[in-house]
């Protein structure tokens, strides 16, 4: 918007309100129009949860320095975060659309801070037709503004000597060569195993070719290889889709979306990480409630002693995602890159995925074998999902609303997973999640490097730099499940207690009552 226009707070509250998409970058406000946020390449929810706010550091987290083109920001709610969305209403036209219901805490504790918002089930009986003022004025919080401004100038001055450092160069020799030769040779494995028919063991290493592929088509949907768009993109399509089966663009899209709307820790009703998730809230990001229904409680009330045999079958669950992304994707031309090609290219990927890997299952000798060798080659990639499970799970989903900032955000809701240099090739540089969330882009090869500058800048500014042990880091987290588990056991005997109980008195009242009628 005009570069030497000065703009008040209730000036850009009401653009807002009015259906103009603002955000704040580097004390400039820029305006999305609706032709770029359908096109982003992130995903429109990835801007979404940002208007409003002063969006500088998660811009140039997760954007190449070409794609892109200072003051204190009081920032407002984004409406998506109270439940707001713009769609085309019958005329064509841009109007707002209230998909949930928030609910803004009256309390101030550690499980229902008073700045958290949460969404629920809209009311059908709500007539609202668009969002209010008072509906994004963010609600009080714990924060201190200046601090968290403080924090963020600095973070921008660590990304600085994170690129002066070259720590964005890719290390196409000694960091893929290795990797190169790993992949070889797992997949060599698993071939020769299954032309001498040990099949158990082909699909061992099949699941380990898989495994170690993950970490590099991550880099590419991060646009961590090349740093080029289509190049990497076309090179993640052929590793993830055409040799693993799974949508690169799905994982793009739902990787961008960060806490709390973040996907990666909501997942009933297979596990909870927090009692919030016992009311049935609404995800922005499926676009549905998370139904706590009796299924869910079943499971839940278990969830710890569930945890590995659940993770142990979660590439299917990739599966599904993936899917159901594209069939919504396959009429949507309004990607910014790769609009003609991608999509396409994507289903041509899993296609041929299905073909090849349903002809391995064929050849198997009966049926007995063919099931084993699924289960084994899937379960074989699970060590990817307990690390990246580690890396969130055991941490605060907390919303401390729109005044937090990015760095103090990623580092309280994220920790490192600490193992010998040895054997970090098995968790593919991923452990090291702090530093990764602070800079996706940046060659995961160099996240070591970086993780010391990122270790420095948190003592300096007094935040926390949460690593665990791989076994300390799984009783953490089955400790939190197990927590979680338990609250539901107690739900349940509380309810329980008070049904006898309102039994009870409805049985006293009729026995009141007949013997009125007999009196």
């Amino acid at each position: 918007m005009g570069a030497t226009t000065p703009w008040t707070r209730d000036a850009v509250a009401h653009r807002i309100l009015d259906g103009d998409n603002l955000i704040v970058y580097r004390g400039n406000l820029l305006r999305i129009p609706p032709s770029w946020l359908d096109a982003h390449p992130g995903g429109v929810t990835a801007i979404l949860h940002f208007v409003g706010h002063d969006a500088t550091d998660e811009i140039e987290a997760v954007h190449n320095i070409d794609t892109l083109t200072d003051g204190l920001w009081d920032p407002l709610v984004a409406p998506i975060d109270s439940g707001w969305v713009r769609k085309r209403g019958p005329s064509g036209k841009l109007q707002w659309y209230n998909e949930a219901k928030p609910v803004r805490s009256t309390e101030n504790n550690p499980l229902h801070l008073s700045s958290e918002i949460l969404l629920y089930e809209r009311d059908p009986l709500d007539s609202s037709s668009a969002p209010t003022l008072q509906s994004i004025l963010p609600p009080p919080t714990s924060l201190s503004p200046k601090v968290q401004a403080r924090q963020a100038a600095a973070f921008r001055q660590l990304h600085q000597r994170v690129i002066d450092a070259g720590l964005y160069k890719t290390p196409y020799l000694t960091g893929y060569g290795p990797e190169f030769i790993r992949y070889t040779l797992l997949a060599t494995i698993s071939a020769y195993a299954y032309r001498h028919e040990w099949y158990i063991t082909s699909a061992l290493f099949l699941g380990l070719f898989w495994h170690q592929l993950i970490f590099i088509a991550h880099d590419l949907g991060h646009m961590g290889v090349t740093h080029d768009w289509a190049i990497d993109r076309v090179i993640s399509i052929i590793i993830a889709d055409f040799i693993g089966g799974l949508s690169i663009g799905w994982w793009v899209e739902k990787s961008y979306d960060f806490p709390p709307s973040d996907p990666d820790i909501q997942h009933l009703p297979f596990f909870a990480i927090s009692p919030i998730f016992f009311s049935s809230v609404w995800s922005s990001y499926y676009k549905r409630v998370l139904h706590f229904d009796r299924f869910a409680k079943v499971l839940i009330a278990v969830q710890h002693k569930l945890f590995y045999i659940v993770l142990a079958f979660a590439r299917f669950n990739l599966y599904a995602n993936s899917y159901i992304f594209l069939a919504k994707k396959a009429f949507d031309t309004k990607r910014a890159r790769g609009a003609g090609w991608a999509w396409p290219l994507e289903i041509v990927g899993l296609i041929t995925f299905w073909i090849w890997f349903s002809r391995v299952l064929r050849g198997c000798p009966d049926w007995q074998t063919a099931l084993a060798y699924l289960a084994v080659s899937h379960i074989a990639t699970s060590p990817v999902h307990v690390q990246i499970v580690l890396s969130h799970f055991s941490m605060s989903v907390a919303d401390f609303g729109p005044v937090e900032s990015f760095v103090h955000r990623q580092m309280r809701t994220t920790t490192d997973v600490i193992c010998p240099e040895s054997i970090d090739f098995i968790h593919g540089g991923l452990h090291l999640q702090v530093t990764h969330h602070l800079f996706p882009r940046l060659p995961r090869h160099n996240l070591k490097k970086a993780s010391v500058f990122v270790k420095e800048f948190a003592e300096e500014h007094g935040l926390t730099y949460a690593e665990f042990g791989f076994v300390e880091g799984n009783q953490e987290v089955i400790g939190v499940l197990r927590d979680v588990a338990l609250q539901v056991k107690l739900i349940g005997k509380v309810a329980s207690t008070e049904a006898k109980e309102a039994v009870e008195m409805r049985l006293a009242e009729a026995d009141q009552r007949w013997k009125q009628k007999v009196n």
